[in-house]
């Protein structure tokens, strides 16, 4: 079962759906699905705790905000993930990220 996610405006910020690749050569925002899911490459091959801090690092880098405003909300434990970004809209959310698409 796949799940669908899409950038949307919330209450405090945005959030939007991530499926994970880990073991890449290294850190990219590889696409963004026609769901709105964004395919991030991270170079950890660590646990997953250590995949999450990584992503985590990795996207505030991207949006350019403080790592204390990302936040995985739902999927810490599989690829696909979906994250919290405080204090963003959705248009400068995707801006970004499209602008770090390799």
């Amino acid at each position: 079962m796949s799940r669908e996610y899409v950038l949307h405006d919330g209450k405090r910020g945005s959030a939007l759906g991530v499926r994970v690749t880990p073991r890449a050569s290294r850190n990219q925002i590889a696409a963004v699905m026609n769901d709105g899911t964004v395919k991030v490459h991270i170079a950890s091959t660590a646990s997953e705790e250590d995949i999450n801090k990584e992503l985590i690092a990795y996207l505030a880098e991207v949006l350019g905000v403080p790592k204390t405003r990302v936040e995985i909300v739902a999927g810490e434990n599989g690829r696909d993930k979906l994250i919290s970004i405080l204090d963003m809209d959705v248009e400068t959310a995707h801006q970004r990220i499209i602008a770090h698409i390799d």
